[in-house]
């Protein structure tokens, strides 16, 4: 069916107004394939709804006939509401124009029994989610404490990001659950899922696949009621979401991706940077149109962000400009240490601030959450107001919390608050009843919920289980209490988080987010190495707690540069540019090359949040697991274009040490891994005992590789020996060649040598 377009005027439709030559080209060049290569902050949003209000009021389609997918159910409601405005009504009629998963829901719900279910199917959350996987875990013998359910969750997720049923998992990628059980327990969860007439979220985008590849006629369908495709932020979509966008586009070719190479900085989550950059072999005769002029930052901020970006070998690439005014260089500056960068930061807004900016024209921008816990201890001691946008503020995150009720408790045994929260974290066999019971106990008695833990051990009210756990956890507050009057407290959280289980239940999970939470832990007891005494701390903590501004007023911003893509601000900050914060060494050594260009890719996204300043901050020195190491600036300051540039009491050169130290170097990735392979100019530096600016008298020894342990150093694990054959979920089978600390060279059968981390390989 043909649908006829309106009659030419004169009149130039309302959407065109505005618009650029490559924004007018994007929305006017309707059919066969379209990328739309949308640099930072070059109006990738008013084309997008410009050309969707093209569609609609020209009539070459009807609203029900276009497929447009956003990322967030929040800008699929934004492009509802502004193409509404542009073409002069309200909407109507777009089932279509939604995120991958409420599309994948409604194409799922129309045809549920191909897939064997019924139409009213129940989406699980999260929680449900783990409480079915830790009742098959348990119904197949497995213990859950050496493989937890959020393990194989996460392990289901990427399956299903990849687009993979059970019958496609192989051996290989089965083998880091339980010994190889990963597909077998995937397989029984999929039937789980399709008993209880449910699915979970992975399962919106994988049915919907498996849909269209398994039923040709319902593909027939869909790609014939779609005239046309639109999808935002295409560098974000994962395989799954991928095969299904190529599928539906293969009849009619009509796709227009809008996206960003440059800013595809979600692998963590399944995204996939190949999709946008083998655009052109998907559909041949392609229009490629690049969206270059930047109304966000000005030019010495779009030259350092071009700058960075550059070194990356896998993009498609694009120069952006700007017409605004030149504006500052971007600032780099050396400090001493990490309380020093905070201060100096803090000091910079303050002045600012004096001189009329708001503080929510400022932003803080950290490469890891643990970042923040000094620039929030030093916005509360001058009283400067703040938010943490993404997240918790560092002491009210939930793993931080944990670690401190053991604290209190140790310091307080009548801290009954404190007892109840951490009496079963990490599980100890202690249920509802048992706690039931020893709350029973303390309120007949009027006793502290610990002291009538200690009388309650002594009966037969508790199952012998729960009785050998309380009473193992009760022994164990009284010895670290007895530790804390001759141990530093800082070294008593590190021995209590290790003791407890605490920490090996977080490296048992094997995620990001997991290895993020173990970064908040070291960095807390790294913060109690401030304080005098345990007291002394545990105070600081509560009237940090107790610092709650009104909501409706203007604070400084604090958050992750990933919670940060698609913002913009006045002035930005971004702290902890050194080797092994920022690019993070932890992934480095797990993703190699590949996760190099995502961590550069990640710098560009940070330069370019700014409008009208950019500062980046350097630490000579860093307190990491309460020893003194010495750092060198990020590579990615040394990669800054010096025109662009403005060096400000750098310790120990800046981008000069960067490059005396790395820039001598043939391959840009080879030494990022510390330890075997350090370039002359690293040995240089350490011998001298002045690398980076550093004492002699501190540790000259460069960090080793962040490990996500609570202990003071990294340690190795005895199990494993030169030439053992060995297993890594990413890399598949490999054999150790050499051994480092808990570093390890391996020759992988498929990937060829890498560096990894111990803890993330299992002997084969």
């Amino acid at each position: 069916m043909s649908t006829p377009s309106l009659p030419l005027t004169n009149a130039e439709p309302p959407y065109l107004a505005g618009l650029n030559e490559p924004q007018r080209e994007a929305v006017l060049t309707t059919e066969g394939p379209v990328l739309v290569l949308a640099g930072a902050g070059t109006g990738k949003t008013a084309a997008l709804t410009a050309r969707l209000a093209h569609l609609i009021a020209t009539r070459r389609a009807y609203p029900s006939e276009i497929l447009a997918v956003t990322f967030t159910n929040k800008a699929a409601r934004e492009m509802r509401e502004r193409v509404g405005r542009l073409i002069g009504e309200a909407v109507e009629g777009m089932p279509w124009l939604g995120t991958f998963h409420s599309i994948g829901a409604k194409m799922l719900r129309r045809h549920a029994e191909l897939m064997g279910l019924q139409s009213n199917f129940t989406i699980l959350d999260t929680d449900d989610q783990l409480r079915l996987l830790k009742q098959m875990i348990q119904a197949e013998g497995i213990d859950e404490k050496r493989w937890p359910a959020r393990q194989l969750a996460s392990l289901i997720d990427q399956w299903k990001n990849k687009g993979l049923t059970p019958a496609d998992v192989g051996p290989a990628e089965a083998e880091p659950y339980a010994h190889g059980k990963g597909q077998q327990l995937y397989a029984a969860y999929q039937e789980r899922l399709l008993a209880l007439n449910a699915c979970d979220f992975g399962d919106l985008l994988l049915h919907p696949l498996t849909l269209l590849r398994r039923e040709r006629d319902v593909l027939a369908q869909y790609q014939q009621r779609f005239r046309y495709i639109m999808v935002d932020e295409y560098q974000d979509t994962n395989s799954a979401q991928y095969l299904w966008l190529r599928l539906l586009a293969q009849e009619r070719k009509n796709i227009c991706c809008v996206g960003d190479d440059d800013q595809s900085i979600y692998s963590w989550r399944g995204a996939e940077v190949a999709n946008i950059l083998r655009f052109e072999r998907d559909f041949p005769g392609a229009k490629i149109v690049r969206l270059e002029q930047n109304y966000r930052s000005t030019p010495h901020i779009l030259g350092a962000a071009s700058g960075v970006i550059a070194g990356n070998s896998e993009r498609l690439g694009k120069s952006l400009w700007t017409e605004t005014d030149v504006g500052e260089k971007v600032r780099v500056i050396g400090v001493w240490d990490g309380p020093e960068e905070a201060r100096t930061v803090s000091d910079t807004i303050e002045s600012l601030h004096r001189a009329g900016q708001p503080f929510d024209d400022f932003a803080i921008l950290v490469r890891a959450q643990f970042q923040t816990r000094e620039f929030e201890d030093r916005f509360i001691q001058i009283g400067l107001p703040y938010r943490i946008v993404g997240g918790f503020r560092f002491y009210e995150r939930a793993e931080i919390r944990d670690a401190l009720a053991y604290l209190r408790l140790v310091a307080q045994p009548s801290d009954d608050l404190a007892f109840e929260r951490i009496v079963n974290v990490p599980k100890r066999g202690l249920g509802d009843k048992a706690v039931e019971k020893i709350h029973r106990l303390a309120r007949a008695e009027g006793l502290p919920l610990l002291i009538a833990a200690t009388r309650i051990i002594d009966s037969d009210e508790l199952t012998p289980q729960a009785r050998r756990s309380l009473t193992n956890f009760i022994a164990n507050i009284g010895r670290w209490r007895d530790m804390a009057s001759t141990l530093p407290h800082a070294e008593l959280a590190r021995i209590l988080l290790d003791e407890s289980g605490y920490t090996a239940m977080l490296q048992a999970e094997r995620t990001a987010e997991s290895a993020g939470r173990l970064e908040n832990l070291s960095e807390l007891a790294r913060a109690m190495e401030d304080y005098e005494t345990l007291g002394e701390f545990l105070e600081h903590v509560s009237l940090v707690m107790d610092n709650d501004a009104a909501e409706d007023e203007r604070k400084v911003t604090v958050m992750t540069i990933h919670a940060a893509k698609g913002l913009e601000f006045n002035h930005v900050f971004l702290p902890g540019w050194e080797e092994g914060v920022f690019p993070s060494q932890r992934a480095l050594d797990e993703g190699g090359l590949s996760a190099l260009e995502e961590e550069r890719r990640l710098a560009y996204v940070a330069i370019t949040r700014a409008r009208r300043h950019c500062t980046i901050l350097h630490a000579a020195n860093r307190r990491i697991y309460g020893q003194w190491t010495s750092s060198i600036p990020s590579r990615f300051i040394g990669e800054l274009p010096a025109d662009h540039v403005e060096e400000e009491n750098t310790i120990g050169g800046g981008a000069s040490l960067w490059r005396a130290n790395w820039a001598d170097q043939p391959d840009p990735f080879r030494d990022t891994a510390r330890g075997a392979g350090r370039g002359p100019g690293w040995q240089r530096a350490t011998r001298s005992g002045n690398f980076g600016g550093a004492s002699p008298s501190l540790s000259a020894a460069p960090q080793e590789a962040r490990s996500p342990a609570i202990s003071m150093a990294a340690k190795p694990r005895d199990d494993l020996g030169l030439g053992q054959r060995i297993f890594h979920q990413k890399f598949g089978y490999g054999t150790i060649a050499a051994i480092d600390g808990n570093k390890l060279e391996i020759d992988f059968e498929q990937a060829g040598r890498k560096r990894v981390i111990d803890s993330f390989v299992t002997a084969a």
